[in-house]
Order: C-alpha cells, then sequence, then structure tokens
C-alpha cells in the first residue's frame, strides 16, 4: 500500500509503450497542446468588449 515503487512505474512506462507504440504518444501530446491552444484563443477572444446595446428608458405614464 502507499506509493508506487521506481519498478511499478517502469512496468507501467512499458505497457504504455507497447499499447501507443513511440510514434503515437508525441502526436498525442502534439494533438493536445493544439487544443490547449485554442482553448486560450477562444477564452481570449470572449475577453473582447463588445459594443453596448442601446436600452431604452421607460418612464411611467404620467397622468395630466
Amino acid at each position: 500500500m502507499g506509493s508506487f515503487s521506481m519498478w511499478h512505474w517502469l512496468i507501467v512506462l512499458a505497457i504504455v509503450l507497447l499499447l501507443f507504440g513511440r510514434g503515437k504518444i508525441p502526436e498525442l501530446m502534439g494533438d493536445v497542446a493544439k487544443g490547449i491552444k485554442s482553448f486560450k484563443k477562444g477564452m481570449s477572444d470572449d475577453d473582447t468588449p463588445e459594443t453596448p446595446s442601446k436600452t431604452v428608458e421607460h418612464k411611467a405614464d404620467e397622468t395630466k
């Protein structure tokens, strides 16, 4: 129980390399980086100020 030893991490790394191959992991990391960049760009686009919409102020009907 507790934390994993160095042997556990080496076995996990070997299994990941067998499943995905050496070429697939950098490709996945590149896709993750592109996703993060596009997310940041989308968030910065939302921060641009929009033109304020014109509002009409309504006054209560005055009786004469």
